[in-house]
């Protein structure tokens, strides 16, 4: 043999290696990961817009894979690197991109729906930069382990340790660290870091959120079903303290956060209620506030807050300079609440505007 021909081997040998090298390390059951372990109803696509077929424990998942649970659905998946996701009941996630290199490793895990936990794995010395993302937010990962929630176009953060980058669709990034919350709704920059403190509504949400996402499924999903009402419950009150503290405009995103994760009427009216309350005393805003509530009055006709919104809507007619209007309505809120709470007000309006 030829040294011109043994120099040409050695050449593409070498070109061979270098390329296993730059392929991207996977492990021996699958391209990204499998699913370690599951419960009820779990389903599994290779791609979109196909139909879902019933997942097993063992199935492996590569990037493009969906894997969605069902109402009592559960499912843990172990990523290639170590990496863990577990996926709670009526959640979608899609495996959008994986790669993995000697010393960095990078993921884009895309949420449609639900809640997740997952624990991501760092070694020393290796670049980490893992993505979980929604429609209207982004948790960008170094290594940590944290919770998310998605409803409709709302998000909301749980962090269990190390820290989370979370943003909305404009690149702003607050940090998530262990024991703090943080949420955001269609594509805002997201509110505040809020330090969770026991025996508070919020340490509960946090306790119950581990519950539903731990190492086996809970015994039913009252907890998680119920997860979205307390947080949104939780944020009236927040709201209303942010609104007293001066700062308006986060106020109004958190009432906002509380409307898009509850279809609660009672709890969206309360929203609803303080959005009005923030434009009309604070803001000077009577043409938003009286929006706001209008949309009690028109979405929500049964809920006790209805006699609230109803005065205010007389009342802020009345300061717009719409007195027919005012009228009209102030003579409504008399005739359904002829003992309400707002009567004397009421009474005072009409007689300024000529009904006796």
């Amino acid at each position: 043999m030829s040294m011109k021909n043994t120099g040409f081997k050695t050449y593409f040998f070498i070109i061979f290696i270098i390329s296993l090298i730059a392929i991207p390390f996977y492990d021996a059951y699958g391209a990204v990961g499998k699913i370690a372990d599951l419960s009820g109803s779990v389903s599994i696509r290779d791609k979109n817009n196909v139909p879902y077929k019933t997942a097993k424990k063992g199935d492996v998942f590569d990037r493009g894979y969906w894997i969605k649970t069902g109402g009592n659905g559960w499912a843990s998946l172990l990523l290639s690197d170590g990496s863990k996701i577990t996926l709670a009941n009526n959640t979608e996630l899609e495996i959008t991109e994986y790669l993995i290199g000697k010393k960095e490793k990078n993921g884009v895990f895309t949420v449609t729906q639900g809640k997740l936990r997952a624990s991501v794995t760092r070694l020393a010395g290796e670049r980490v930069d893992y993505k979980v993302k929604s429609a209207t937010a982004v948790a960008g990962i170094k290594g940590t382990e944290f919770m998310m929630m998605t409803q409709g176009q709302a998000n909301v953060f749980f962090g269990n340790e190390g820290s989370v980058g979370i943003s909305g669709n404009t690149g702003d990034a607050k940090k998530l660290g262990a024991d703090t919350m943080v949420q955001n709704t269609r594509g805002y920059v997201p509110v505040d870091p809020v330090e969770i403190k026991p025996e508070t509504p919020l340490y509960t949400a946090k306790n119950n959120f581990k519950e539903i996402t731990a190492a086996q499924p809970p015994k039913d999903w009252e907890l998680s079903n119920n997860l979205p009402h307390i947080i949104a419950r939780w944020n009236i009150n927040y709201g209303h303290y942010l609104a007293d503290a001066g700062k308006y405009d986060e106020a109004l995103h958190v009432f906002q956060i509380a409307l898009d994760l509850t279809d609660r009427p009672d709890i969206r009216s309360d929203a609803r209620l303080e959005r009005g309350a923030v434009y009309s005393s604070f803001l000077g805003n009577p043409e938003a506030a009286l929006s706001e509530y209008l949309l009690v009055l028109e979405e929500y006709p049964q809920v006790v807050q209805r006699e609230v919104a109803l005065y205010n809507v007389g009342r802020t007619l009345y300061e717009l300079g719409f007195k027919n209007q005012a009228k009209q309505r102030l003579l409504q809120y008399k005739k359904e609440y002829p003992s309400g709470r707002y009567m004397s007000n009421v009474e005072t309006y009409l007689n300024t505007l000529g009904v006796r």
